[in-house]
């Protein structure tokens, strides 16, 4: 089984998949983490110096290969990767995919201050910044084959969809 777990950035896609992960006996697989181990950069240096456009060509030269290298386990997206080419299509075809639909609020609530994250970086309202990203994304995450809703989305909400 393979189970891709979708949303924007700080839905929790990462920290619930390794919980799913657990609970369903399965390798658990970070795209983000692939990408910076494949590209031997971080995103945010990937980003800065070679274009967002180069970054989403590495994400779905990387996915292509994660998910032909891997016949079952949960992979965390990241928050763009079902909006460039036909990746939901493709993941769609391949396993289960769940929309963690997490709420603009509380998605700036965490992001509040993250230096991590590029494309959050020097936005005076990140709430706003949200708001307006997460509209432009939501068509294609809304494609997922299931979502689950809320602030505070939990590791048995995802088993209980799955079932």
């Amino acid at each position: 089984m393979k189970v891709f777990l979708i949303g924007y950035m700080a839905s929790g896609k990462s920290t619930l998949g390794k919980a799913l992960a657990k609970a369903l006996a399965l390798p658990f697989i970070d795209l983000d983490v692939e990408i910076e181990r494949t590209a031997g950069a971080s995103i945010t240096e990937i980003i800065d110096t070679k274009g967002e456009l180069h970054f989403r060509k590495v994400e779905s030269a990387v996915l292509k290969d994660l998910l032909e290298q891997h016949e079952s386990g949960v992979f965390a997206l990241g928050g763009g990767t079902p909006v460039f080419y036909n990746h939901m299509d493709v993941l769609n075809a391949k396993g289960e995919t769940i929309f963690l639909d997490v709420p603009v609020g509380e998605l700036a609530k965490r992001l509040e201050g993250d230096i991590k994250r590029p494309l959050i970086q020097n936005k005076e309202d990140v709430a706003e910044f949200v708001a307006k990203h997460l509209f432009e994304r939501r068509p294609y995450y809304s494609q997922a084959k299931h979502r689950i809703a809320g602030p505070s989305i939990s590791v048995e909400d995802l088993v209980a969809v799955l079932d």
